[in-house]
């Protein structure tokens, strides 16, 4: 979804949205050659680790084992920690799809056996990243774009701070993963401040709603105006639904829980990923220890944790891919 939104952004698609979602697929694929490598069940967990630290976000293993014939597919878990697996079509075979996280996970799990580094501060650790993707709380959104993009591919997110580089907050792609293509009309017209207030949350505030309306009107980008009012009329029908009479209620209480809900994802799925994810920037101190910080970023479902001072000043960020380094590294030695 971030990649649709992103593709929404450029300047020739927001003056006709409805004929870029009509664009081929092959134009939003990532142009970053190994995000996604298969590799065998006999790997090593270093060798997966090795590949995380070359580029690699995902891994996709192969299972050894036949499915029945009536099997067609396994539905992917929507959240936990465990690696999701599905079923491909046509061969027969299932696979499991590996993330950072599951490997993260599973050294946390065997805490006992590097307990001599766990307790070492980030600092120390000199796994701090100072350069990271930011932007100024007042700065137009749609600037941002190729950070987000960045983001996405980096599996981090972009930093809202203030001229004193106070971090403020982040726009991040765990959140703008739950929303709908619509967004592109906020990131468009909005303030990154603004964009974090329109995506967090239930559903995007009114008053900012009418902000997105009128700016798409005054820059005469009347293609995604009408999209964006389309959207926004379809989600409140839906919505309209889940309000419905005690007596429709009664008679069809399926069919209503199901209206409430899609009701809520049409809005935006950001308000559940949030209460799940607690999508807020997550944040530790340069005296963090390593332990601490890996409990912090799965504990929030995050890749990162930003790190600040004690005014709240942005000093950097710790990814997942300079955690598993020192482990690497720790093998070695």
């Amino acid at each position: 979804m971030v990649d649709v939104i992103c593709y929404l952004c450029k300047e020739e698609n927001l003056l006709s949205p409805s004929a870029a979602l009509k664009s081929p697929l092959s134009n939003i694929l990532s142009k970053i050659p190994g995000l996604v490598i298969h590799l065998e069940p006999s790997s090593s967990l270093l060798d997966a680790i090795d590949l995380i630290l070359q580029g690699a976000q995902n891994l996709v293993v192969p299972i050894k084992r036949r499915l029945g014939s009536n099997t067609r597919r396994k539905h992917l878990p929507k959240s936990g920690g465990a690696s999701a697996t599905t079923t491909i079509h046509g061969g027969g075979r299932e696979f499991c799809w590996i993330t950072q996280e599951d490997v993260v996970r599973f050294l946390l799990s065997s805490i006992g056996l590097f307990s001599p580094i766990l307790a070492i501060s980030i600092e120390a650790l000199g796994i701090i990243n100072p350069d990271v993707l930011s932007t100024d709380y007042h700065a137009p959104a749609i600037s941002s774009i190729d950070l987000i993009s960045s983001s996405l591919a980096d599996q981090t997110s972009v930093a809202v701070v203030d001229a004193e580089g106070f971090l403020i907050g982040e726009i991040s792609s765990f959140t703008l993963t739950c929303c709908d293509e619509s967004v592109a009309a906020a990131i468009a017209t909005l303030t990154s401040g603004d964009l974090m207030a329109y995506i967090d949350g239930g559903g995007p505030p009114e008053d900012l709603v009418r902000v997105v309306n009128q700016r798409l009107d005054e820059r005469n980008l009347e293609g995604m105006l009408e999209y964006f009012n389309t959207i926004s009329s379809g989600n409140q029908t839906i919505s309209s639904f889940s309000s419905s009479s005690d007596e429709e209620s009664s008679l069809s209480p399926k069919t209503t829980l199901s209206r409430s809900s899609s009701a809520r994802l049409g809005r935006s799925a950001s308000y559940s990923a949030r209460m799940v994810r607690r999508v807020e920037a997550i944040v530790c101190h340069r005296e963090s220890s390593l332990v601490a910080v890996m409990i912090q970023a799965i504990a929030h479902r995050v890749n990162y944790v930003w790190v600040i001072e004690d005014d709240c000043s942005l000093i950097g960020i710790v990814t997942f891919s300079e955690i598993l380094k020192v482990f690497r590294e720790y093998t070695m030695a």
